[in-house]
């Protein structure tokens, strides 16, 4: 973040605002997808089902490593709202 704020005043002293916008916005989408991936709204799916909800991304990630150890396919980890969706369509 310290590199971003220096990066900002460069870019204030050489009048590039526009450029600062920019990068500001970056940064704030950085940080709210970082948020949400700590957010316990993931489901592991298969193919046929939806396998656990509720977790955080890093939760998910490793309901898939251990349910691909035991031989299930079809694997995917989407959002909860995404997961209900797709379970009303089977």
């Amino acid at each position: 973040m310290t590199a971003i704020l220096s990066e900002v005043k460069e870019m204030e002293d050489k009048g590039e605002e526009n450029q600062i916008l920019d990068i500001t916005d970056e940064a704030a989408a950085t940080e709210e997808i970082s948020s949400e991936l700590k957010e316990p709204c993931w489901s592991v799916v298969t193919d046929k089902s939806i396998a656990v909800s509720h977790l955080t991304y890093e939760e998910a990630v490793q309901w898939a490593e251990d349910l691909k150890k035991q031989g299930i396919s079809g694997l995917c980890i989407i959002t909860d709202e995404a997961a209900a969706r797709a379970g009303n369509e089977n």
